[in-house]
């Protein structure tokens, strides 16, 4: 094995995955990935890899970041990489980069920042069954229930900066602490029209943590809750009072961010 790690930026479709990390029976991202990394290595040996984020089923990805130790013919040849590990991934997987890096680099570890997305059709056409996969159809077509993009940004205003998160993600969580640094939180309508995006970036997420907000600020919006209950919840001390989280398959991870001194060359 070399001693360089990798760093290969992964877009899956997750519909069909019981999420990112390797599961003993169940279809997962890193056991389809690690076993075609197995066959370029010739069957000699499992390459572990590491996911910048731990996504859940049904839970979509444009930019995850994987970091594994490819063998000595992979030395130097990011791109011949690339191009042997899409020829061999199934189609709901693709590589878009892959990029050498410094020894020490870990995808989790080293991560500075995740951003994450949230999509929510509100017209008619979010129950198609090509759209429906991909987004959280909101009420699509009643009109007398309108969501209320004014009130998701006034509740997003307020998940700037450092807080505990405990009241608005999965209880029990395997972490030290439930503090999240939060850089960007937005509501936008979505340029095609047809609904809302939500984007969030922050040093890091805990478990259920995007679906727990988008949950509760979608009920805000619909008027089934107070807006004075989001500011509670940012201080509260177990998720009791949060509304029901939003459904997986409208969120997205787009992308992990990473300092450029762990490129070993230079990265656009």
């Amino acid at each position: 094995m070399t001693s360089r790690p990798y760093l290969a930026v992964v877009q899956y479709d997750g519909a069909r995955f019981a999420g990112w990390q390797r599961q003993p029976e169940a279809r997962t991202v890193q056991a389809e990935f690690e076993t075609v990394l197995e066959r370029l290595e010739g069957g000699a040996q499992r390459v572990v890899t590491t996911g910048a984020g731990r996504t859940d089923t049904g839970v979509h990805a444009l930019g995850q970041g994987v970091s594994f130790t490819p063998g000595e013919r992979w030395d130097g040849q990011p791109n011949e990489l690339r191009r042997a590990l899409n020829a061999l991934l199934p189609d709901d997987v693709w590589v878009e980069q892959v990029h050498a890096m410094r020894p020490g680099f870990d995808a989790r570890r080293s991560a500075t920042a995740r951003r994450y997305r949230y999509l929510i059709g509100t017209d008619e056409a979010a129950a198609s069954p090509f759209r429906r996969p991909y987004e959280w159809a909101v009420d699509a077509g009643a009109a007398d229930v309108p969501l209320d993009l004014a009130a998701l940004q006034q509740a997003s205003a307020l998940l700037a900066g450092e807080h505990e998160f405990r009241g608005l993600a999965a209880a029990g969580a395997a972490t030290a602490h439930y503090r999240c640094r939060v850089a960007l939180a937005e509501w936008a309508p979505r340029t095609d029209g047809a609904g809302v995006t939500f984007t969030i970036e922050a040093d890091r997420f805990l478990h259920h943590m995007v679906r727990f907000l988008v949950g509760t600020m979608v009920d805000i919006a619909l008027g089934r809750r107070p807006p004075a209950d989001f500011p509670r919840l940012l201080v509260a001390t177990d998720n009791l009072a949060a509304s029901p989280p939003a459904p997986p398959q409208g969120l997205y991870l787009v992308a992990v961010r990473y300092p450029p001194e762990f490129y070993a060359e230079a990265c656009s």
